[in-house]
């Protein structure tokens, strides 16, 4: 598939997708570990968005101390900004959990990912220059690669979808001229993220899914913010099946109902009567 993009002239209002000299470094540049506390933080963070830790699932700092080989300060450390960022809870002296996962959160970060991703799209369509145009086309195609094959291996295809699919929302987001929008638009991709890795079966991701990529990509690079439009049916999409998942998840763990009211004895067989003369009545 070709795309041409748009001739685009830039104009005296059009900010480079170079980071300004204000606000928030970008998320890759955050997690780079620096610090025994910053590796902690890393691998504590992804490895509760790819559901290697389940909702309410307590952490416990010597667990994790193991698991990693990381002292329990910087594991510690690391717990807190987790906290920090709605990943994981504190409860008093219990110590922190896996933050639930619930409907309610769930169409929170929905409907705050669309407002904050509309808004750096609409921004990144009107400012974006070359670059832009080439990061959004070249990560399109590597998604639009993936979401062709055939043949998909299960925990590979999540994984490398999930990696794809963010390169390519944040090259739609780039141009947009914002460290704040990009800031926001990272951590909300992330705990949708989390969600989605948790309820979805990704190798039956529907064919509607990369339409929808297809249609933002060439509205975005023609200068049409109807590329806005059709991003706000791409997430409600998405939160309608991670919730409709979430139903069905709930179903399947509910215990089975027990029967109302006391359990009725089984019938006795009956016994045989003897046969009564013509004209006679059982009484």
């Amino acid at each position: 598939m070709t795309v041409t993009p748009a001739h685009h002239t830039p104009t005296d209002d059009t900010m480079n997708n170079s980071s300004p000299p204000w606000g928030p470094a970008s998320r890759r540049q955050i997690d780079a570990p620096k610090t025994l506390a910053d590796e902690a933080y890393q691998r504590i963070h992804d490895d509760i968005i790819r559901g290697e830790f389940a909702p309410n699932e307590k952490l416990q700092p010597d667990a994790l101390r193991e698991r990693y080989d990381i002292g329990l300060s910087p594991v510690r450390e690391a717990l807190s900004r987790v906290a920090l960022e709605g990943l994981a809870v504190t409860e008093g002296q219990r110590g922190f959990f896996v933050a639930p996962a619930t409907r309610q959160e769930l169409l929170d970060i929905a409907d705050l990912r669309i407002n904050f991703s509309m808004m750096s799209l609409e921004r990144s369509i009107r400012l974006g220059d070359d670059d832009w145009e080439n990061r959004v086309v070249t990560t399109y195609y590597q998604l639009h690669k993936l979401e062709n094959l055939t043949k998909r291996e299960p925990l590979t295809f999540r994984d490398e979808w999930e990696r794809r699919n963010r390169d390519f929302h944040e090259a739609l987001e780039s141009g947009c001229g914002s460290p704040w929008l990009l800031h926001f638009c990272a951590i909300l991709y992330d705990q949708f993220e989390r969600y989605r890795r948790r309820f979805v079966v990704y190798t039956d991701i529907q064919p509607t899914i990369a339409d929808e990529h297809r249609q933002i990509m060439e509205l975005a690079l023609a200068r049409d913010t109807a590329a806005c439009k059709v991003l706000k049916q791409h997430f409600e999409h998405a939160a309608s099946v991670i919730e409709r998942m979430m139903v069905e998840a709930a179903k399947a763990a509910a215990p089975a109902k027990k029967p109302r009211g006391p359990v009725k004895p089984a019938a006795k067989p009956r016994s045989k009567v003897a046969a009564k003369p013509a004209g006679s009545r059982i009484a």
